[in-house]
């Protein structure tokens, strides 16, 4: 284990520290979180993690499909390819280490006509050549056996049992959480706007004063090809692509068993249908190139193709409620990998490009961009092993806090459900509030706890979890209270 070391600071407000980091990664993101934690593993290494927003996993990473992939359907040789096959062997057994969720649920790409029936075999090779070997094509009868509800005319699939779901909210929180726990400083609210080199360090300009380091990482994401601009680059550009979404009630994840995939077509992978961890079911994404960056906001337009395209592979999940809609921006570029290099003369690392595999292979990547560091002049120590941590459980197919009487006994507050349709207790919110990095807003916590993330979307539970927000999880000092 890693020599014990004070733990880091999380700052969201005043001017940055007065001195030079060893490394620092701007982005917050389920990746640019990965690298902090893979750099925390080496001792004697200052680290600062820097992001914009107010929050860890504010961009991409809080808005995506929350699959954890075999990266079967990878470009076969390509740099992503190879991180995602090593990044779901590595989250897998992370994930069950923190108790992050995860259910090995399988995926289907269904075929709906002859031409998609004839791609199949190509897609079977496909991910033979990308290592992985246990797809296999399988007939209408067993299609409809394993999902009966499937809409009329499916000529067949290719099975994919590798495919898992996941909770991508507590996975990039778990990176934060190790880091700042084994030293890394969290400084949000932090826009990098300018970067030059003096004295053989970068000099940040942020909008929290000037941050001085060593070496530098550039995660950020949507924002990593503006970033790459201020060190003197233009290797890529990333074109926002927004992939809206519909959560459908939990009365609808008895509709399916498995992630169902389209078979791709050269314009994009299409809309799938999929359960999630908590009991939902998505259907989306849609996959629009957009010029603002900040475009996460949904259309009617997008809703409508959407359920279009959800009545032909899952008709009786059109009855179900809605639950929420929501849309996420992916970073993607011009070019088919990612776009990950280093530039050694400027001990810098960029990290560009990553899609919607990032989740996935977001442990490779860190272990990878770390080893690029070191091409670039950063002297590392071995790797030790960081003090475990443990992530409350926000998935469905474990304990809840309110299903466990030996907790409830312990402390009756995680038998007080604050938020009903996610059965979210009084004693998981109070933990999120006081633990290593807080939520800065009641979305935070929502992210943390599930609450107000369910049928209502708050109606019920909002005036109360906003007073344990603003209370520090106290219903006391608020002057309320909330029966069990």
């Amino acid at each position: 284990m890693t020599p014990a070391k004070s733990a880091g600071r999380v700052t969201r407000h005043g001017t940055v520290p007065d001195t030079t980091y060893d490394v620092t990664v701007i982005g917050a993101g389920v990746v640019g979180a990965a690298i902090a934690r893979e750099l925390a593993r080496r001792p004697g290494l200052d680290v600062a993690l820097v992001d914009a927003s107010n929050d860890v996993g504010e961009g991409t990473s809080k808005a995506n499909t929350a699959i954890l992939h075999t990266g079967f359907d990878a470009v076969p040789g390509s740099l992503e390819s190879r991180l995602v096959r090593e990044g779901q062997r590595l989250l897998t057994a992370y994930a069950a280490e923190t108790g992050i969720p995860v259910e090995p649920v399988g995926a289907l790409l269904v075929a709906w006509d002859e031409e998609q029936l004839a791609a199949l075999p190509g897609l079977l090779d496909k991910a033979v050549r990308n290592g992985y070997d246990q797809a296999r094509i399988i007939g209408p009868e067993e299609v409809r056996a394993r999902e009966p509800h499937l809409g009329p005319g499916a000529r067949g699939a290719l099975d994919v049992p590798g495919e898992s779901i996941i909770c991508p909210w507590t996975t990039t929180l778990a990176y934060a959480t190790q880091a700042v726990r084994a030293g890394v400083d969290l400084h949000l609210n932090c826009r990098v706007s300018q970067a030059s080199q003096r004295g053989g360090r970068h000099e940040l300009t942020t909008s929290r004063g000037t941050l001085r380091t060593r070496y530098l990482v550039n995660a950020a994401g949507l924002h990593a090809d503006a970033v790459d601009r201020l060190l003197g680059h233009d290797d890529f550009t990333v074109t926002p692509r927004r992939g809206q979404l519909l959560v459908f009630d939990k009365c609808a994840r008895g509709l399916l068993t498995h992630i169902l995939l389209p078979v791709p077509t050269a314009l994009g992978k299409g809309v799938l249908v999929a359960p999630t961890v908590y009991g939902n079911v998505l259907l989306g994404p849609t996959a629009e190139d957009l010029d603002d960056k900040t475009a996460t906001g949904t259309s009617a337009e997008g809703i409508a193709a959407l359920r279009e395209k959800g009545r032909r592979v899952l008709p009786e999940l059109l009855d179900e409620e809605v639950t929420a809609v929501y849309a996420g921006l992916r970073a993607a570029t011009e070019h088919d990998d990612y776009r990950i290099g280093a530039h050694k003369e400027q001990r810098y690392v960029t990290v560009g490009g990553i899609r919607s595999t990032g989740l996935t292979a977001s442990l490779a990547i860190a272990s990878h961009v770390t080893e690029l560091l070191a091409t670039t002049g950063l002297d590392l120590a071995e790797p030790g092993d960081l003090a475990p941590v443990r992530m409350p459980n926000l998935g469905e197919a474990f304990p809840r806090p309110y299903q466990r009487a030996d907790l409830i006994a312990t402390d009756p507050a995680y038998g007080t459900v604050v938020c009903h349709c996610e059965r979210v207790t009084h004693g998981e919110i109070r933990d999120a509030l006081a633990s290593t990095v807080p939520p800065a807003s009641p979305d935070g916590l929502r992210r943390r706890t599930r609450a107000r993330g369910g049928r209502c979307q708050g109606f019920y539970c909002g005036a109360a979890v906003r007073q344990l927000f603003e209370n520090g999880g106290n219903f006391e000092r608020g002057g309320g209270s909330v029966s069990g």
